[in-house]
């Protein structure tokens, strides 16, 4: 849970980094895109100015402080009506880790070289006297290293698999399920009138949130996560349940990191030397049943439709909260935090603490028996 008071908001900069009187401000959005990044944009870029600050905008995440003119001036019409707009104006970058870059010397042999003394000195030259970091749990570790070699950095939490630690909720997560939950309303219909069993595969690598609400929300005959290995007797036994009860059609909702009991998750080919991407569960689960049961079956991944498109109103209200809280530590001079809804306030927690593992859906939790007593097959 988020720490409240002095145990959340302990942490300042080292004393080595000068403050200017009149403050300047970096905002950096990095890792995947998500629904409500533009809204926190827009409240810490007000939040900022109300106060008489000057805030710049750092482009492709924290790539842009390896090249300081990769970066935008952001005042009021920079912001203008963005709550609602997907995406991030900044623009990110969730591809490897932009402090370890991989080159080849003359010989042809790779090796990596640490660039975080550049992002250090980007921030210091462009005379930053906190820069505020938008991102998930990948960012934040990053955003600690920075804070670790001198640089004031506040974060926000942004995730839409909600994986975060440190916060009950991330921005995102909402409009991803609300995304997810439509999309298999509307397979229902066409399920039942063909007599099929569609699988649907949404994201979620190590934790199931996503498949776990989307999948209690549209009335899903089955939902596997990644926190319960799945037996594939289970899964087939629901279909034929159905079945039997003359309800000859069934949906499946999979996260992608979904796996069967004493088995791997699924991958999806890659080049060689790139790095190992989830992907295709829904498919093989989709071709398990089918051979099973004889049932006609697909298989849909939704993807990026669950990252795309507007925001929910719950997801800009507390990315917004955030991004205008966001501003508030930087006044006071908490670095090294993180801010976190802790309801029904928004409080902080140390960068440390919000990485220092993953929060995954809890097996003991109200979600989970909700599941259970509704029916929903969740592969156990």
């Amino acid at each position: 849970m988020p720490t409240a008071g002095a145990a959340g908001l302990h942490s300042r900069a080292p004393a080595r980094y000068t403050r200017a009187v009149r403050k300047r401000i970096g905002i950096s959005t990095g890792g995947g895109d998500a629904p409500g990044v533009n809204a926190v944009i827009r409240a810490a870029t007000l939040g900022s100015i109300e106060r008489g600050w000057d805030v710049i905008g750092i482009q492709r995440g924290f790539a842009g402080l390896l090249d300081v003119n990769d970066t935008v001036v952001l005042d009021r019409d920079a912001v203008r009506g963005i709550t609602n707009r997907g995406g991030t104006i900044l623009g990110t970058d969730n591809r490897g880790h932009p402090f370890d870059e991989r080159v080849r010397d003359e010989e042809g042999q790779e090796r990596v070289v640490d660039r975080l003394d550049e992002a250090v000195k980007g921030a210091e030259n462009l005379g930053l006297d906190a820069l505020i970091v938008i991102g998930g749990d990948g960012t934040m570790k990053l955003a600690h290293r920075l804070y670790e070699r001198g640089v004031p950095v506040v974060g926000v939490p942004k995730t839409i698999d909600n994986d975060l630690a440190g916060t009950v909720v991330t921005f995102g997560f909402d409009t991803a399920a609300t995304v997810a939950t439509e999309a298999i309303d509307r397979l229902h219909s066409t399920a039942e009138s063909h007599q099929r069993v569609f699988v649907v595969e949404l994201m979620g690598r190590h934790a199931g949130w996503i498949a776990l609400y989307a999948g209690i929300a549209a009335g899903a005959d089955i939902v596997l996560i990644p926190e319960i290995p799945f037996h594939w007797k289970a899964v087939f036994r629901k279909v034929r349940e159905r079945e039997a009860m003359g309800r000859r059609f069934a949906i499946a909702v999979v996260a992608e990191g979904a796996a069967p009991c004493g088995g791997e998750p699924t991958y999806v080919p890659v080049k060689p030397g790139a790095a190992e991407r989830l992907g295709g569960i829904a498919e093989r689960v989709a071709q398990a049943i089918a051979e099973e049961t004889g049932k006609e079956t697909r298989s849909l991944v939704l993807g990026h439709l669950q990252r795309g498109g507007v925001p929910t109103a719950r997801d800009r209200v507390l990315a917004l909260r955030f991004g205008a809280a966001a501003v508030r530590i930087v006044e006071a001079g908490h670095f090294g935090t993180m801010v976190a809804l802790d309801p029904p306030d928004v409080r902080t927690v140390p960068l440390v603490e919000a990485i220092s593992g993953m929060k995954t859906v809890p097996l003991d939790g109200d979600t989970i028996l909700t599941a259970r007593e509704l029916g929903i097959c969740l592969g156990e």
